[in-house]
């Protein structure tokens, strides 16, 4: 039976394109570097356990998932979201590479992929997060999905010919290297083994972590009708993600800068846009309403047999 395949900005079908004809594939490289970064920072937790590196952990952290993972790859680089200077742009997106999970075009490609699997009428087990917890933990950290068949991805010649973005695409596991250096002339190994290997295997499950269970189960302000994989939103992370854990609502709105979309919703992601934007750096700040709702988006109140009571949107549908 012929089922008609969704585009997206980045990501066209073939003809010979089949969403589910793939197959989980090991890879080596990306699960020994999760694994030099977990025992790496296993040292640092059981021989140079201090405060000072704990607290260059915690400034590090936040400002590489806020300011360069949240801010910089996801709401700037992948959607578009907002605009801001290309030097700064530049600085958002190098702190979203010392997460060290890949390079700009590789976040890219990751992330617009499994978007693109998650908006077919049947999606994989493998984008779709659809395993226990710790097989899906294998699956995400340590293997990839391959098609047989994959669609065509083309990237925006702004991104692929962008000169930086393809330096840090071909060095981004050495961009830690210089951080590394100036960690252990100011504070020894310790300070590295905290801040370089601990930070980034915590960031590196804790992605994963929060990306299985927002697709699994949380608070439903809406639904995408029509489609086998929805989002959660996950109040009690908004803290720590940064406001990413509002997942349903990103799911729902997948070009708004701002997540946290109700009122009491912290969203700290945006509210570093919103300073950008008052200093004059970041423009054009999309909203929830500033593009027409997806195709088949329902909001959710209390009160029907799910729960909730729904009612579809009468606007004009495009597909973000």
């Amino acid at each position: 039976m012929f089922v008609k395949l969704i585009g997206t900005d980045r990501v066209s079908p073939n003809p010979s394109t089949h969403a589910t004809d793939g197959r989980i594939v090991f890879e080596p490289a990306k699960a020994f570097w999760l694994l030099s970064m977990v025992v790496g920072g296993i040292a640092g937790l059981v021989y140079y356990a201090s405060w000072s590196a704990f607290a260059v952990f915690l400034m590090l952290s936040a400002v590489t998932l806020c300011a360069g993972h949240s801010v910089g790859m996801h709401r700037l680089l992948i959607h578009r979201s907002f605009r801001s200077p290309l030097w700064l742009e530049h600085i958002l997106v190098y702190l979203g590479t010392l997460v060290g999970m890949a390079g700009p075009m590789g976040m890219i490609k990751a992330h617009d992929m499994r978007d693109w699997h998650q908006r077919q009428i049947t999606c994989p087990p493998h984008p779709s997060h659809d395993a226990g917890f710790f097989l899906d933990a294998y699956w995400q950290l340590c293997c990839s999905f391959r098609l047989r068949n994959p669609p065509d991805f083309v990237m925006e010649p702004s991104i692929q010919n962008d000169r930086f973005y393809r330096f840090l695409e071909a060095t981004w596991k050495a961009q830690q290297i210089p951080p590394a250096i100036a960690l252990y002339a100011l504070g020894g190994w310790g300070w590295v083994s905290w801040a370089i290997c601990l930070r980034i295997a915590v960031s590196l499950i804790g992605h994963w972590a929060v990306g299985h269970i927002a697709h699994k189960r949380g608070e439903q302000a809406w639904i995408v009708s029509g489609l086998p994989v929805q989002g959660y939103n996950l109040p009690r992370l908004a803290f720590l993600t940064f406001g990413e854990s509002w997942h349903g609502n990103h799911h729902a709105f997948p070009h708004s800068a701002r997540l946290g979309v109700e009122t009491g919703q912290l969203d700290t992601g945006y509210l570093v846009i919103r300073v950008l934007a008052h200093l004059g750096l970041a423009t054009d700040i999309r909203e929830p309403d500033s593009e027409p709702h997806r195709e088949g988006l329902v909001k959710l109140t209390p009160g029907n047999s799910r729960g909730f009571q729904s009612h579809r949107l009468n606007l004009k549908i495009k597909n973000q």
